[in-house]
């Protein structure tokens, strides 16, 4: 990948202001991403979430990286969720956001003054319950954005706002669509 495509730190400082205006009541769904295999990237308008096989179609069902102790995928990394702001920062523009592999890209304040463990959002006809599993960027991440933006979601300040996201439960089984509203329930 083109090293022209990663931001520097402090691009991506300045970047800020647009993350801290995210809605903390209600936002809304900008896109939604599965990955069907490992690497793979598809954006969706609509998908089902579920309890038993978390988003449809995502590889989370098939190949988690976090399994209970019977080998089944942990139900806590079900359903991973970006603010929209962050990633297209991070990802320097739209297009390049689905490459962080996050399931729902949304408009929403994920930081941990705004969102804690066991709130639970409603999207769509689906519940889902933030969990306390941290998301940290990993080596595919720094090769897609760069060791900046690996550090700058790494940072204090950077885990503090979520800025590579949170992990999710599903609660209530639904559909979600791009443009559905996320609400605190």
């Amino acid at each position: 990948m083109s090293s022209n495509l990663y931001l520097t730190a402090e691009a991506l400082a300045a970047g800020l202001p647009a993350i801290h205006r995210s809605p903390r009541d209600e936002g809304r769904l900008e896109g939604i991403v599965i990955r069907p295999v490992s690497n793979a990237r598809l954006s969706l308008d609509s998908c089902a979430l579920s309890a038993a096989g978390g988003v449809e179609g995502d590889y989370w069902a098939k190949g988690c990286w976090k399994t209970l102790d019977d080998g089944r995928p942990h139900p806590d990394v079900q359903v991973s969720l970006i603010n929209i702001h962050a990633v297209e920062l991070l990802a320097a523009g739209r297009e390049r956001c689905p490459l962080a592999g996050d399931n729902l890209l949304v408009d929403f304040d994920l930081s941990r003054d705004s969102l804690r463990t066991g709130q639970r959002l409603a999207i769509g006809s689906s519940v889902i319950e933030i969990t306390e599993q941290l998301h940290t960027g990993c080596g595919k991440f720094a090769e897609r954005f760069g060791r900046d933006a690996l550090a700058f979601v790494n940072s204090e300040l950077g885990m503090a706002l979520r800025l590579r996201g949170v992990y999710a439960k599903v609660i209530t089984d639904g559909v979600v669509r791009v443009g559905d509203a996320v609400c605190r329930v």
